[in-house]
Protein backbone atom coordinates (compact mmCIF):
# COMPACT_ATOMS: atom_id res chain seq x y z
CA UNK A 1 0.00 0.00 0.00
CA UNK A 2 1.21 3.38 -0.91
CA UNK A 3 0.93 6.92 1.42
CA UNK A 4 2.37 9.96 1.58
CA UNK A 5 4.49 10.91 4.57
CA UNK A 6 3.81 14.30 6.25
CA UNK A 7 7.24 15.29 4.55
CA UNK A 8 5.57 14.77 1.18
CA UNK A 9 7.22 11.57 0.30
CA UNK A 10 5.45 8.61 -1.09
CA UNK A 11 6.02 5.77 0.48
CA UNK A 12 5.10 1.78 0.22
CA UNK A 13 4.21 0.42 2.89
CA UNK A 14 4.23 -3.72 3.87
CA UNK A 15 1.72 -5.65 5.86
CA UNK A 16 3.43 -6.12 9.42
CA UNK A 17 4.01 -9.74 10.36
CA UNK A 18 2.08 -10.65 13.54
CA UNK A 19 3.24 -13.80 15.50
CA UNK A 20 0.94 -14.74 17.85
CA UNK A 21 2.18 -17.09 21.28
CA UNK A 22 0.96 -18.63 24.10
CA UNK A 23 1.02 -21.64 26.75
CA UNK A 24 -0.77 -25.00 24.90
CA UNK A 25 -4.33 -25.18 25.00
CA UNK A 26 -4.20 -21.12 26.22
CA UNK A 27 -6.16 -20.90 22.57
CA UNK A 28 -4.09 -18.97 19.71
CA UNK A 29 -5.64 -20.67 17.13
CA UNK A 30 -8.82 -20.50 18.32
CA UNK A 31 -8.26 -16.70 17.89
CA UNK A 32 -7.21 -16.86 14.29
CA UNK A 33 -9.83 -19.08 13.52
CA UNK A 34 -12.32 -16.25 14.83
CA UNK A 35 -10.73 -13.97 12.48
CA UNK A 36 -10.24 -15.64 9.12
CA UNK A 37 -13.68 -17.48 9.81
CA UNK A 38 -11.73 -20.90 9.63
CA UNK A 39 -12.11 -24.15 11.76
CA UNK A 40 -8.20 -25.24 11.66
CA UNK A 41 -7.75 -26.03 14.77
CA UNK A 42 -10.57 -28.47 14.64
CA UNK A 43 -8.25 -30.08 12.48
CA UNK A 44 -5.40 -30.29 14.20
CA UNK A 45 -4.20 -33.51 16.39
CA UNK A 46 -5.43 -32.95 19.84
CA UNK A 47 -6.91 -29.67 19.03
CA UNK A 48 -3.06 -28.60 19.48
CA UNK A 49 -1.19 -26.59 16.78
CA UNK A 50 1.22 -29.11 15.51
CA UNK A 51 3.12 -26.64 12.94
CA UNK A 52 3.36 -23.33 12.20
CA UNK A 53 1.09 -22.01 9.95
CA UNK A 54 0.71 -18.28 8.17
CA UNK A 55 -2.27 -15.96 7.32
CA UNK A 56 -3.18 -13.07 5.26
CA UNK A 57 -5.33 -10.99 7.02
CA UNK A 58 -6.36 -8.02 4.34
CA UNK A 59 -7.46 -4.60 5.80
CA UNK A 60 -10.92 -4.65 4.76
CA UNK A 61 -11.48 -7.54 6.70
CA UNK A 62 -10.48 -5.38 9.03
CA UNK A 63 -12.81 -2.79 8.28
CA UNK A 64 -15.37 -4.97 8.59
CA UNK A 65 -15.07 -6.26 11.80
CA UNK A 66 -13.77 -3.37 13.42
CA UNK A 67 -16.43 -1.10 11.64
CA UNK A 68 -18.50 -0.19 15.14
CA UNK A 69 -15.43 1.27 16.65
CA UNK A 70 -13.66 3.03 13.55
CA UNK A 71 -16.66 3.98 11.41
CA UNK A 72 -15.06 5.10 7.69
CA UNK A 73 -11.39 5.78 9.15
CA UNK A 74 -8.67 4.52 6.71
CA UNK A 75 -5.38 2.75 7.84
CA UNK A 76 -2.08 3.05 5.55
CA UNK A 77 -1.09 -0.23 6.78
CA UNK A 78 -2.22 -2.79 4.06
CA UNK A 79 -3.48 -5.17 6.96
CA UNK A 80 -1.78 -8.11 8.81
CA UNK A 81 0.34 -10.96 8.35
CA UNK A 82 -0.55 -13.53 11.41
CA UNK A 83 1.95 -16.63 12.26
CA UNK A 84 0.50 -19.42 14.50
CA UNK A 85 3.42 -21.44 15.87
CA UNK A 86 3.34 -24.80 18.07
CA UNK A 87 5.47 -23.12 20.52
CA UNK A 88 7.52 -20.36 21.70
CA UNK A 89 10.74 -21.69 20.46
CA UNK A 90 8.79 -22.13 17.71
CA UNK A 91 8.75 -18.43 17.14
CA UNK A 92 12.57 -17.55 17.81
CA UNK A 93 13.24 -20.11 14.93
CA UNK A 94 12.12 -17.85 12.48
CA UNK A 95 14.42 -14.78 11.99
CA UNK A 96 14.95 -12.16 9.45
CA UNK A 97 18.66 -11.17 8.78
CA UNK A 98 19.64 -9.42 12.06
CA UNK A 99 16.76 -10.26 14.49
CA UNK A 100 12.98 -11.69 15.31
CA UNK A 101 10.82 -12.02 11.83
CA UNK A 102 7.95 -10.73 13.78
CA UNK A 103 7.02 -7.06 13.76
CA UNK A 104 4.36 -7.26 16.82
CA UNK A 105 3.47 -10.50 19.00
CA UNK A 106 -0.01 -11.27 20.19
CA UNK A 107 0.87 -13.29 24.03
CA UNK A 108 -2.23 -15.29 24.31
CA UNK A 109 -2.86 -15.75 28.09
CA UNK A 110 -5.92 -17.85 29.59
CA UNK A 111 -7.37 -15.25 31.93
CA UNK A 112 -8.59 -17.73 34.21
CA UNK A 113 -5.49 -20.22 34.36
CA UNK A 114 -2.92 -17.16 33.98
CA UNK A 115 0.22 -17.41 33.63
CA UNK A 116 2.09 -21.14 32.77
CA UNK A 117 5.63 -21.74 32.41
CA UNK A 118 5.59 -21.46 28.67
CA UNK A 119 4.29 -18.14 29.00
CA UNK A 120 6.72 -17.15 31.21
CA UNK A 121 9.16 -18.18 29.23
CA UNK A 122 7.90 -16.12 26.22
CA UNK A 123 7.85 -13.48 28.27
CA UNK A 124 11.80 -13.77 28.62
CA UNK A 125 12.39 -14.20 25.12
CA UNK A 126 10.30 -10.87 24.09
CA UNK A 127 12.31 -9.36 26.76
CA UNK A 128 15.83 -10.58 24.86
CA UNK A 129 14.53 -9.80 21.55
CA UNK A 130 12.75 -6.19 22.56
CA UNK A 131 10.07 -7.27 20.19
CA UNK A 132 6.47 -5.52 21.05
CA UNK A 133 3.37 -7.63 22.12
CA UNK A 134 0.07 -6.84 23.44
CA UNK A 135 -1.49 -9.39 25.43
CA UNK A 136 -5.04 -11.24 24.85
CA UNK A 137 -6.46 -12.51 28.19
CA UNK A 138 -8.80 -15.07 26.62
CA UNK A 139 -11.47 -17.14 27.56
CA UNK A 140 -13.22 -14.26 29.42
CA UNK A 141 -16.66 -16.20 28.45
CA UNK A 142 -15.74 -18.97 31.18
CA UNK A 143 -15.33 -16.64 33.90
CA UNK A 144 -18.87 -17.31 36.13
CA UNK A 145 -21.75 -15.58 34.87
CA UNK A 146 -20.36 -13.92 31.87
CA UNK A 147 -23.09 -12.94 29.69
CA UNK A 148 -21.91 -13.87 25.69
CA UNK A 149 -22.16 -11.10 23.07
CA UNK A 150 -21.29 -12.72 19.84
CA UNK A 151 -18.10 -10.72 17.95
CA UNK A 152 -18.63 -7.53 19.55
CA UNK A 153 -16.09 -5.18 21.03
CA UNK A 154 -15.34 -5.52 24.74
CA UNK A 155 -16.64 -2.34 25.70
CA UNK A 156 -20.39 -3.19 24.46
CA UNK A 157 -19.73 -6.71 25.76
CA UNK A 158 -18.87 -5.19 29.51
CA UNK A 159 -21.69 -3.00 29.26
CA UNK A 160 -24.04 -6.27 28.98
CA UNK A 161 -22.57 -7.83 31.89
CA UNK A 162 -23.51 -7.82 35.66
CA UNK A 163 -21.11 -5.59 37.76
CA UNK A 164 -20.04 -8.51 40.05
CA UNK A 165 -18.52 -10.18 36.69
CA UNK A 166 -16.97 -7.18 35.92
CA UNK A 167 -15.07 -6.70 39.17
CA UNK A 168 -14.16 -10.04 38.74
CA UNK A 169 -12.50 -9.77 35.39
CA UNK A 170 -11.02 -6.56 36.51
CA UNK A 171 -9.19 -8.40 39.63
CA UNK A 172 -8.52 -11.23 37.04
CA UNK A 173 -6.50 -8.18 34.92
CA UNK A 174 -4.77 -6.29 38.44
CA UNK A 175 -3.77 -9.74 38.69
CA UNK A 176 -2.01 -10.55 35.42
CA UNK A 177 -0.38 -7.15 35.26
CA UNK A 178 0.84 -7.71 38.58
CA UNK A 179 2.76 -11.12 37.13
CA UNK A 180 3.87 -9.70 33.91
CA UNK A 181 5.87 -7.08 35.77
CA UNK A 182 7.28 -9.18 38.13
CA UNK A 183 8.05 -11.47 35.56
CA UNK A 184 9.89 -9.77 32.95
CA UNK A 185 9.52 -5.58 34.35
CA UNK A 186 7.05 -4.71 31.97
CA UNK A 187 3.85 -1.95 33.06
CA UNK A 188 0.84 -3.68 31.54
CA UNK A 189 -2.86 -2.41 31.85
CA UNK A 190 -6.05 -2.42 30.14
CA UNK A 191 -5.56 -1.13 27.21
CA UNK A 192 -8.36 1.07 26.93
CA UNK A 193 -6.71 2.74 30.19
CA UNK A 194 -3.36 3.32 28.32
CA UNK A 195 -1.80 6.83 26.93
CA UNK A 196 1.05 5.80 25.72
CA UNK A 197 1.47 2.40 24.26
CA UNK A 198 5.35 2.53 24.33
CA UNK A 199 5.66 2.45 28.01
CA UNK A 200 2.98 0.35 29.01
CA UNK A 201 2.05 -2.96 27.39
CA UNK A 202 -1.12 -3.70 26.07
CA UNK A 203 -3.80 -6.38 28.06
CA UNK A 204 -7.44 -7.28 25.49
CA UNK A 205 -9.63 -9.12 27.17
CA UNK A 206 -11.21 -11.65 24.29
CA UNK A 207 -12.69 -14.27 24.12
CA UNK A 208 -11.61 -17.08 20.80
CA UNK A 209 -14.99 -18.60 20.91
CA UNK A 210 -17.62 -15.93 20.87
CA UNK A 211 -15.33 -12.77 19.15
CA UNK A 212 -15.46 -10.95 21.81
CA UNK A 213 -12.76 -8.46 21.90
CA UNK A 214 -11.18 -9.34 18.78
CA UNK A 215 -12.15 -5.81 16.99
CA UNK A 216 -10.09 -4.21 20.01
CA UNK A 217 -7.34 -6.73 19.34
CA UNK A 218 -6.91 -6.30 15.45
CA UNK A 219 -7.61 -2.14 16.27
CA UNK A 220 -4.75 -2.04 18.82
CA UNK A 221 -2.18 -4.15 16.21
CA UNK A 222 -3.49 -1.86 13.24
CA UNK A 223 -3.18 0.97 15.61
CA UNK A 224 0.52 0.26 16.66
CA UNK A 225 2.06 -0.84 13.53
CA UNK A 226 1.10 2.28 11.89
CA UNK A 227 1.96 4.74 14.69
CA UNK A 228 5.12 3.18 15.49
CA UNK A 229 6.67 0.73 13.20
CA UNK A 230 6.45 3.48 10.07
CA UNK A 231 9.95 2.93 9.27
CA UNK A 232 10.26 -0.68 9.95
CA UNK A 233 7.44 -1.36 7.57
CA UNK A 234 8.53 0.84 4.24
CA UNK A 235 9.10 -1.74 1.77
CA UNK A 236 12.40 -1.35 -0.37
CA UNK A 237 12.95 -2.90 -4.20
CA UNK A 238 15.31 -5.44 -4.23
CA UNK A 239 16.13 -9.06 -4.21
CA UNK A 240 13.40 -11.42 -1.82
CA UNK A 241 14.67 -12.27 1.39
CA UNK A 242 12.82 -14.66 3.61
CA UNK A 243 12.95 -17.37 6.66
CA UNK A 244 11.55 -20.95 5.98
CA UNK A 245 8.77 -21.35 8.25
CA UNK A 246 8.69 -25.32 7.73
CA UNK A 247 10.09 -27.92 5.05
CA UNK A 248 7.32 -30.32 3.72
CA UNK A 249 6.47 -33.29 1.01
CA UNK A 250 3.49 -31.75 -1.05
CA UNK A 251 1.82 -34.52 -3.02
CA UNK A 252 2.21 -33.95 -6.70
CA UNK A 253 5.16 -31.34 -6.68
CA UNK A 254 8.10 -33.16 -4.19
CA UNK A 255 9.64 -30.93 -1.28
CA UNK A 256 8.60 -27.63 -1.01
CA UNK A 257 9.23 -24.70 1.73
CA UNK A 258 6.60 -22.55 3.32
CA UNK A 259 8.32 -19.41 3.60
CA UNK A 260 7.83 -15.89 4.69
CA UNK A 261 9.30 -13.84 2.42
CA UNK A 262 9.72 -9.79 4.85
CA UNK A 263 11.78 -7.89 2.26
CA UNK A 264 11.90 -7.83 -1.21
CA UNK A 265 10.21 -9.87 -4.11
CA UNK A 266 10.66 -13.32 -5.54
CA UNK A 267 9.74 -14.44 -8.96
CA UNK A 268 10.09 -17.41 -10.72
CA UNK A 269 13.19 -18.31 -12.43
CA UNK A 270 14.97 -16.59 -9.75
CA UNK A 271 17.82 -18.18 -8.45
CA UNK A 272 17.57 -19.22 -4.34
CA UNK A 273 20.35 -19.21 -1.95
CA UNK A 274 19.03 -21.37 1.15
CA UNK A 275 20.11 -22.27 4.81
CA UNK A 276 20.88 -26.41 5.05
CA UNK A 277 21.11 -28.60 7.41
CA UNK A 278 24.51 -30.07 5.54
CA UNK A 279 25.98 -26.59 6.30
CA UNK A 280 27.00 -25.44 2.84
CA UNK A 281 24.01 -23.48 1.41
CA UNK A 282 21.59 -25.01 -1.32
CA UNK A 283 21.13 -23.21 -4.70
CA UNK A 284 18.53 -23.94 -6.57
CA UNK A 285 16.08 -21.82 -9.52
CA UNK A 286 12.39 -21.42 -7.88
CA UNK A 287 10.01 -23.09 -10.34
CA UNK A 288 6.88 -22.54 -8.70
CA UNK A 289 5.17 -20.36 -5.84
CA UNK A 290 1.93 -20.84 -4.26
CA UNK A 291 0.21 -18.28 -2.51
CA UNK A 292 -2.70 -19.05 0.00
CA UNK A 293 -5.81 -16.84 -0.72
CA UNK A 294 -6.25 -14.34 1.87
CA UNK A 295 -7.78 -15.50 5.61
CA UNK A 296 -6.68 -18.83 4.41
CA UNK A 297 -4.07 -20.71 6.09
CA UNK A 298 -1.07 -21.60 4.70
CA UNK A 299 -0.49 -25.15 6.43
CA UNK A 300 -4.27 -26.37 6.18
CA UNK A 301 -5.75 -24.58 3.19
CA UNK A 302 -9.36 -25.67 2.68
CA UNK A 303 -8.64 -23.48 -1.09
CA UNK A 304 -6.12 -24.26 -3.74
CA UNK A 305 -3.16 -21.94 -3.69
CA UNK A 306 -3.03 -19.39 -6.12
CA UNK A 307 0.09 -19.93 -8.41
CA UNK A 308 1.38 -16.80 -9.02
CA UNK A 309 4.48 -15.21 -10.72
CA UNK A 310 6.17 -13.03 -8.63
CA UNK A 311 5.32 -11.58 -4.75
CA UNK A 312 6.56 -9.36 -2.76
CA UNK A 313 7.34 -8.24 1.23
CA UNK A 314 5.13 -9.27 3.76
CA UNK A 315 3.55 -12.64 2.02
CA UNK A 316 3.25 -16.43 3.17
CA UNK A 317 4.24 -18.01 0.18
CA UNK A 318 4.63 -21.59 -0.61
CA UNK A 319 8.16 -22.18 -2.96
CA UNK A 320 8.65 -25.36 -5.53
CA UNK A 321 11.94 -26.17 -6.05
CA UNK A 322 14.61 -28.08 -7.20
CA UNK A 323 16.76 -29.77 -4.33
CA UNK A 324 15.18 -29.01 -0.92
CA UNK A 325 15.19 -31.86 1.31
CA UNK A 326 17.67 -30.47 3.18
CA UNK A 327 16.67 -27.05 3.73
CA UNK A 328 16.84 -25.97 7.17
CA UNK A 329 13.30 -24.82 9.08
CA UNK A 330 13.99 -21.36 10.62
CA UNK A 331 16.98 -20.58 8.12
CA UNK A 332 17.80 -18.22 5.57
CA UNK A 333 15.74 -17.94 2.12
CA UNK A 334 17.81 -15.09 -0.20
CA UNK A 335 17.82 -13.91 -4.20
CA UNK A 336 20.26 -14.04 -5.90
CA UNK A 337 20.65 -10.43 -7.80
CA UNK A 338 24.23 -10.41 -9.00
CA UNK A 339 26.85 -11.54 -6.32
CA UNK A 340 26.70 -15.02 -6.07
CA UNK A 341 29.66 -16.00 -3.38
CA UNK A 342 28.59 -12.72 -0.86
CA UNK A 343 24.98 -14.12 -0.88
CA UNK A 344 26.37 -17.44 -0.20
CA UNK A 345 28.71 -15.78 2.74
CA UNK A 346 26.01 -13.89 4.25
CA UNK A 347 23.24 -17.36 4.46
CA UNK A 348 25.95 -18.97 5.85
CA UNK A 349 26.74 -16.25 8.81
CA UNK A 350 22.66 -16.12 9.29
CA UNK A 351 22.66 -20.07 9.78
CA UNK A 352 25.43 -20.00 12.64
CA UNK A 353 24.12 -20.51 15.99
CA UNK A 354 24.64 -17.39 18.50
CA UNK A 355 25.43 -18.90 21.67
CA UNK A 356 28.00 -18.87 25.00
CA UNK A 357 29.85 -21.75 25.00
CA UNK A 358 32.35 -23.22 27.27
CA UNK A 359 35.51 -25.37 27.67
CA UNK A 360 33.30 -27.20 30.15
CA UNK A 361 29.98 -28.22 30.11
CA UNK A 362 26.81 -30.48 28.25
CA UNK A 363 26.13 -31.36 24.64
CA UNK A 364 23.10 -29.97 23.11
CA UNK A 365 21.13 -30.56 19.79
CA UNK A 366 17.92 -29.27 18.36
CA UNK A 367 16.16 -28.70 15.49
CA UNK A 368 17.00 -25.00 14.49
CA UNK A 369 18.60 -21.98 14.93
CA UNK A 370 16.61 -20.01 16.79
CA UNK A 371 15.78 -22.70 19.18
CA UNK A 372 18.76 -23.77 19.84
CA UNK A 373 19.61 -20.02 20.49
CA UNK A 374 16.82 -19.81 23.10
CA UNK A 375 17.42 -22.94 24.75
CA UNK A 376 21.26 -21.57 25.11
CA UNK A 377 19.66 -18.66 26.38
CA UNK A 378 17.65 -20.16 29.39
CA UNK A 379 20.34 -22.28 29.98
CA UNK A 380 22.88 -19.03 30.22
CA UNK A 381 19.89 -17.81 33.07
CA UNK A 382 19.78 -21.36 34.41
CA UNK A 383 23.70 -21.17 35.07
CA UNK A 384 24.28 -24.51 32.84
CA UNK A 385 27.27 -24.43 30.56
CA UNK A 386 26.99 -25.95 27.09
CA UNK A 387 30.42 -27.18 25.61
CA UNK A 388 28.89 -28.10 22.60
CA UNK A 389 25.21 -26.96 20.41
CA UNK A 390 24.82 -28.13 16.64
CA UNK A 391 21.33 -28.98 14.83
CA UNK A 392 20.01 -31.86 14.19
CA UNK A 393 19.44 -35.88 15.52
CA UNK A 394 22.08 -37.45 18.67
CA UNK A 395 24.73 -39.26 16.88
CA UNK A 396 26.88 -41.92 19.02
CA UNK A 397 29.72 -39.67 18.58
CA UNK A 398 27.95 -37.44 20.45
CA UNK A 399 27.58 -39.91 23.55
CA UNK A 400 31.48 -41.17 23.27
CA UNK A 401 32.78 -37.63 23.14
CA UNK A 402 30.28 -36.90 26.68
CA UNK A 403 31.30 -39.62 28.51
CA UNK A 404 35.00 -38.42 27.93
CA UNK A 405 34.23 -34.94 29.75
CA UNK A 406 35.67 -34.44 33.57
CA UNK A 407 32.93 -33.35 35.37
CA UNK A 408 30.37 -36.69 35.76
CA UNK A 409 27.39 -33.72 35.53
CA UNK A 410 27.92 -32.63 32.71
CA UNK A 411 28.02 -36.41 30.90
CA UNK A 412 24.53 -35.46 29.56
CA UNK A 413 22.86 -34.63 26.19
CA UNK A 414 19.86 -32.39 25.39
CA UNK A 415 17.77 -33.20 22.69
CA UNK A 416 15.42 -30.62 21.64
CA UNK A 417 12.65 -31.39 19.37
CA UNK A 418 15.11 -33.58 17.57
CA UNK A 419 15.61 -37.85 17.72
CA UNK A 420 18.53 -39.84 19.49
CA UNK A 421 19.92 -42.36 16.70
CA UNK A 422 19.43 -45.56 18.14
CA UNK A 423 23.29 -46.48 18.18
CA UNK A 424 23.74 -43.32 20.27
CA UNK A 425 21.03 -44.93 22.36
CA UNK A 426 23.38 -47.80 22.93
CA UNK A 427 26.35 -46.20 23.99
CA UNK A 428 24.70 -44.23 25.98
CA UNK A 429 23.66 -47.10 28.10
CA UNK A 430 27.06 -48.68 27.46
CA UNK A 431 28.95 -45.40 28.80
CA UNK A 432 26.03 -44.49 31.04
CA UNK A 433 25.84 -41.11 29.67
CA UNK A 434 22.14 -39.16 30.34
CA UNK A 435 19.79 -38.11 27.45
CA UNK A 436 17.53 -35.90 28.18
CA UNK A 437 14.58 -35.36 25.52
CA UNK A 438 11.85 -33.19 25.18
CA UNK A 439 10.12 -30.27 23.32
CA UNK A 440 9.57 -27.83 26.04
CA UNK A 441 12.99 -26.23 27.56
CA UNK A 442 12.06 -25.61 30.86
CA UNK A 443 11.08 -29.68 31.10
CA UNK A 444 14.42 -30.14 29.89
CA UNK A 445 16.34 -27.77 32.61
CA UNK A 446 14.31 -29.14 35.58
CA UNK A 447 14.71 -32.79 34.40
CA UNK A 448 18.39 -31.78 34.51
CA UNK A 449 18.30 -30.24 37.71
CA UNK A 450 16.65 -33.24 39.42
CA UNK A 451 19.30 -35.66 37.66
CA UNK A 452 21.81 -33.56 39.14
CA UNK A 453 20.83 -33.96 42.14
CA UNK A 454 20.36 -37.90 42.53
CA UNK A 455 23.77 -37.70 41.04
CA UNK A 456 25.62 -35.60 43.57
CA UNK A 457 23.87 -37.82 46.25
CA UNK A 458 25.29 -41.04 44.40
CA UNK A 459 28.79 -39.35 44.19
CA UNK A 460 28.71 -38.02 47.48
CA UNK A 461 28.30 -41.85 48.83
CA UNK A 462 30.89 -43.35 46.21
CA UNK A 463 33.78 -40.84 47.43
CA UNK A 464 32.65 -41.51 50.95
CA UNK A 465 33.10 -44.59 50.17
CA UNK A 466 36.90 -43.88 48.29
CA UNK A 467 38.32 -41.41 50.78
CA UNK A 468 39.83 -42.77 53.79
CA UNK A 469 37.62 -41.27 56.45
CA UNK A 470 38.85 -40.57 60.43
CA UNK A 471 38.16 -43.03 62.80
CA UNK A 472 39.93 -44.09 65.82
CA UNK A 473 39.97 -47.16 67.61
CA UNK A 474 41.07 -49.24 70.86
CA UNK A 475 42.39 -52.81 71.16
CA UNK A 476 40.45 -54.36 73.82
CA UNK A 477 42.02 -56.37 76.43
CA UNK A 478 41.73 -60.27 76.19
CA UNK A 479 40.99 -60.21 72.55
CA UNK A 480 44.21 -60.70 71.10
CA UNK A 481 43.38 -63.49 68.56
CA UNK A 482 46.51 -64.08 66.87
CA UNK A 483 50.28 -62.49 67.33
CA UNK A 484 51.47 -61.72 63.41
CA UNK A 485 51.12 -62.68 59.86
CA UNK A 486 48.42 -61.11 60.01
CA UNK A 487 47.87 -59.73 64.11
CA UNK A 488 43.96 -60.12 65.02
CA UNK A 489 42.66 -58.24 67.87
CA UNK A 490 39.46 -57.24 68.60
CA UNK A 491 38.72 -53.65 69.03
CA UNK A 492 35.82 -50.88 70.07
CA UNK A 493 35.04 -48.33 67.16
CA UNK A 494 35.54 -45.29 69.56
CA UNK A 495 35.32 -42.80 66.64
CA UNK A 496 34.27 -42.24 63.11
CA UNK A 497 34.68 -45.78 60.96
CA UNK A 498 37.29 -48.17 59.81
CA UNK A 499 37.52 -49.85 56.73
CA UNK A 500 39.26 -52.60 54.95
CA UNK A 501 42.68 -51.68 53.75
CA UNK A 502 42.80 -48.25 55.37
CA UNK A 503 46.28 -47.73 57.08
CA UNK A 504 46.57 -47.30 61.22
CA UNK A 505 48.58 -45.46 63.05
CA UNK A 506 49.34 -44.79 66.60
CA UNK A 507 48.84 -41.33 68.29
CA UNK A 508 52.27 -40.79 68.53
CA UNK A 509 52.36 -40.70 64.78
CA UNK A 510 54.05 -44.20 63.77
CA UNK A 511 52.37 -46.50 61.30
CA UNK A 512 51.17 -49.89 62.85
CA UNK A 513 49.94 -51.72 59.69
CA UNK A 514 47.09 -52.09 57.34
CA UNK A 515 43.66 -53.63 57.94
CA UNK A 516 43.17 -56.66 56.02
CA UNK A 517 39.94 -57.57 57.15
CA UNK A 518 36.81 -56.80 59.58
CA UNK A 519 34.92 -59.60 61.18
CA UNK A 520 31.86 -59.93 63.46
CA UNK A 521 31.27 -63.56 64.25
CA UNK A 522 31.20 -65.50 60.97
CA UNK A 523 30.42 -62.44 59.04
CA UNK A 524 32.89 -60.28 57.07
CA UNK A 525 32.19 -56.91 56.69
CA UNK A 526 33.29 -53.71 54.18
CA UNK A 527 33.72 -51.42 57.29
CA UNK A 528 32.55 -50.77 60.91
CA UNK A 529 31.07 -47.33 62.78
CA UNK A 530 31.49 -45.86 66.01
CA UNK A 531 30.07 -48.31 69.07
CA UNK A 532 30.69 -51.54 66.84
CA UNK A 533 32.96 -54.13 68.58
CA UNK A 534 34.85 -56.30 65.93
CA UNK A 535 37.94 -58.20 65.02
CA UNK A 536 40.11 -57.05 62.79
CA UNK A 537 43.18 -58.53 60.97
CA UNK A 538 46.19 -56.21 60.87
CA UNK A 539 48.84 -56.82 58.19
CA UNK A 540 52.87 -55.94 59.32
CA UNK A 541 51.94 -56.19 62.95
CA UNK A 542 52.85 -57.73 65.55
CA UNK A 543 51.08 -57.65 69.53
CA UNK A 544 53.48 -56.65 71.82
CA UNK A 545 55.79 -54.57 69.13
CA UNK A 546 53.97 -52.12 67.13
CA UNK A 547 50.73 -52.98 68.64
CA UNK A 548 49.42 -53.78 72.24
CA UNK A 549 46.54 -54.27 73.82
CA UNK A 550 44.59 -50.85 75.14
CA UNK A 551 46.66 -49.01 72.31
CA UNK A 552 44.20 -46.42 70.98
CA UNK A 553 44.67 -46.34 67.21
CA UNK A 554 44.19 -44.14 64.80
CA UNK A 555 43.17 -44.25 60.96
CA UNK A 556 46.34 -42.80 58.72
CA UNK A 557 44.04 -40.59 56.46
CA UNK A 558 46.51 -39.43 53.08
CA UNK A 559 47.06 -35.37 52.56
CA UNK A 560 45.05 -35.25 49.57
CA UNK A 561 41.94 -37.16 51.44
CA UNK A 562 42.63 -34.66 54.50
CA UNK A 563 42.10 -31.63 51.84
CA UNK A 564 38.74 -33.46 50.64
CA UNK A 565 37.58 -34.23 53.97
CA UNK A 566 38.42 -30.49 54.79
CA UNK A 567 35.14 -29.53 52.75
CA UNK A 568 33.01 -31.91 53.21
CA UNK A 569 30.41 -31.71 56.55
CA UNK A 570 31.53 -34.37 58.70
CA UNK A 571 30.10 -35.52 62.28
CA UNK A 572 31.62 -34.22 65.61
CA UNK A 573 33.44 -37.52 66.50
CA UNK A 574 34.61 -37.21 62.74
CA UNK A 575 35.78 -34.01 62.86
CA UNK A 576 37.63 -34.71 66.12
CA UNK A 577 39.57 -37.40 64.89
CA UNK A 578 41.09 -35.63 61.69
CA UNK A 579 41.80 -32.37 63.58
CA UNK A 580 43.82 -35.30 65.86
CA UNK A 581 45.64 -36.13 62.60
CA UNK A 582 46.29 -32.95 61.15
CA UNK A 583 47.45 -32.21 64.40
CA UNK A 584 50.15 -35.12 64.40
CA UNK A 585 51.48 -34.51 60.83
CA UNK A 586 52.06 -30.61 61.24
CA UNK A 587 54.61 -31.65 64.16
CA UNK A 588 56.83 -32.98 60.75
CA UNK A 589 55.34 -30.16 58.23
CA UNK A 590 53.29 -27.50 59.16
CA UNK A 591 51.52 -27.02 56.02
CA UNK A 592 50.14 -30.34 56.19
CA UNK A 593 46.72 -30.71 54.83
CA UNK A 594 46.25 -27.56 53.56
Amino acid sequence: MIYRTTFGEYVTVRQPIVSVLGHVDHGKSTILDRIRGTKVVSREAGGITQHIGATDVPIDTIYTQCRSLIGDRKFNVPGLLFIDTPGHYSFVSLRSRGGALADLVVLVIDINEGMKPQTIESIHILKKLKTPFVIAANKVDLIPGWRAQIDKPIGESLEAQDPRVVGELDEKLYALAGRIYEIGGFSADRFDKISDFTKSVAIVPVSGKTGEGLPDLLLVLIGLAQRFLGSELSTEEGPGEGSVLEVKEDKGIGTAIDTIIYRGTMSVGDLLVISSTKGEPIQTKIRALLRPRPLDEIRDPSQRFDKVKSVSAAAGIRIVAPNLVDAMAGGQVRVVADNLEEVICEVKKESCISADLSDQGIIVRGDTIGSLEALAFEAKNAELPIRKIDIGNVSRKDVIEASNFDDPLHRALFAFNVEVNLDARDAARETGVRLFENQVVYRLLEDYDLWCEERKREMEVQSRLDISFPGKVSILRDHVFRVSKPAIVGVRILAGRIRQGQSLMREDGKTVGRIRSIRSGEKTLREAKMGDEVAIAIDDATVGRQIDVEDVLLVDIPESHARQLLEQKLSFDETEVLDKVIEIRRKENPFWGS
